[in-house]
């Protein structure tokens, strides 16, 4: 049943951010209490993430849920629930930022590291649990970008290497489109004109920082 697809993918999810979190707590170099603070800041964010992929499934699908909540509850969220998520994400990052003067680079430090990590327990846990053979390269991918966060994340700005690891992740998932039906995250299809649009603006802000140096 659908409605049984969504409680273990939801599960899943949940247990992948856990270990995401948990690999943020380990990698950082940051006090005890700075790391705290930025869990604290990061997981607000997901939280609030997750509700917006929530409300973007209700909106694109409002004519429905009026008549019929639960048929729109009990159903994946499609990917562009999840696109909108990541515009709203984007928007309350800005507006954390410029109204609540949110550390940017601070949360940023936290929020790369957990999802890597939770990027790849998830889909560690879709290949050993569900036996989705198929994406050994999503897989691949994501332990080498885990690989170069822990050997330069202490030395690079957060910014920077956000940029960078979303670029490398972005340009690495459009490749994997020639080779596989589709590419996903977090069980979501993503589209390959998404995947140009991280890529772009992951290279761009990877410009940025370097003509500020």
């Amino acid at each position: 049943m659908a409605s049984a697809w969504v409680f273990e993918n939801i599960a899943i999810i949940v247990l992948s951010i856990m270990a995401g979190a948990v690999f943020f707590w380990i990698s950082s170099p940051s006090a005890k209490q700075d790391k705290k603070q930025q869990l604290e800041e990061s997981l607000s964010l997901i939280i609030n993430f997750v509700l917006f992929i929530w409300a973007g499934k209700i909106v694109l699908n409002i004519g429905i849920f009026v008549t019929d909540p639960l048929a729109v509850l009990a159903y994946p969220s499609d990917s562009n629930a999840f696109y909108a998520a990541v515009l709203l994400l984007l928007i309350n990052i800005v507006y954390k930022t410029t109204r609540k003067h949110m550390n940017a680079g601070m949360v940023l430090s936290a929020l790369v590291p957990i999802f890597l990590g939770s990027a790849f327990s998830y889909e560690f846990i879709d290949v050993v649990w569900n036996d989705h053979t198929m994406f050994w390269g999503h897989l691949g991918l994501l332990l080498i970008l885990l690989i170069v966060y822990l050997m330069w994340h202490e030395q690079t700005r957060a910014s920077l290497m956000g940029a960078l690891v979303f670029a490398v992740w972005s340009l690495g998932q459009i490749m994997l489109t020639f080779l596989m039906p589709y590419t996903a995250l977090y069980g979501y299809m993503m589209s390959t004109w998404f995947l140009i649009l991280v890529f772009i603006i992951s290279v761009m802000v990877l410009i940025y920082n370097k003509k500020r140096r």
